[in-house]
């Protein structure tokens, strides 16, 4: 009987299956890296949070960079942002998020400021990530946001309404539940690093649970896990 050769990535000495569970884990739990490290731990892989750490850091956005790619220009046309305030080290920072209508996020940027400057920054952005200009766009009463829509994409419809914006407000309740884990984000860097990954795993297994019968489910998240061992399993590290 022919083995199944193992999966690795280059210089790593555990196969590749498992530092993908690893980075699984971590990004789409609100798990601590303790908590990764006694979960590989019971499964007889012994491994320090340490460890666990640098994979997140290193395989995270690598990861995320190829989900991002598969789903570009999969999204709807309405998208909604907002922002929320973040701490770290005592100072104030503002997490800008981008959503569309279905809630999968389309972007998120850590910015020191809220104002005109940070709103242009975050539309460009997402005009050249999504490669696509939207058909609404819904914010809160933040006049930044339609100084941006001026600049940028002056023909679009803007619904600024802080009653219409729940869709974006609640995608940031993910992030504030990983920020209590990991008792707040230690550096800007580490923040906007750690929200890149977290948000193109999460729309991967963003099934909308509640509108599907148990076999569709479960159908879907087959195919997201196939689809989450074949990007993990094929990218060269």
């Amino acid at each position: 009987m022919t083995e199944v050769p193992i999966t690795r990535y280059r210089r790593h000495r555990f196969p590749a299956e498992i530092i993908a569970h690893a980075v699984w884990l971590y990004y789409r739990f609100p798990l601590s890296l303790r908590d990764v490290e006694d979960l590989l731990a019971e499964r007889g892989i012994d491994v320090s949070f340490q460890t666990v750490s640098e994979w997140a850091a290193k395989f995270g956005l690598k990861f995320a960079y190829q989900f991002r790619r598969r789903s570009r220009g999969s999204f709807t046309d309405k998208w909604h942002l907002d922002e929320m305030v973040v701490s770290i080290k005592g100072k104030k920072y503002w997490l800008w998020r981008a959503v569309d209508a279905n809630g999968y996020i389309l972007d998120a940027l850590l910015q020191s400021h809220r104002n005109r400057k940070a709103a242009l920054r975050l539309v460009r952005k997402l005009l050249k990530s999504q490669g696509a200009v939207p058909r609404v766009m819904v914010t809160d009463k933040l006049r930044s946001y339609s100084a941006a829509k001026a600049e940028f994409i002056p023909s679009v419809e803007h619904r600024s309404h802080k009653g219409l914006n729940n869709r974006a407000e609640n995608s940031h309740l993910p992030v504030r539940r990983r920020e209590r884990r990991m008792m707040r984000f230690k550096s800007p860097r580490q923040c906007q690093r750690f929200v890149s990954a977290h948000s193109q795993i999460a729309n991967l297994f963003h099934l909308h649970r509640k509108h599907l019968t148990a076999a569709d489910y479960r159908q879907l998240r087959a195919h997201a896990v196939t689809t989450w061992r074949e990007v993990t399993l094929s990218i060269e590290a």
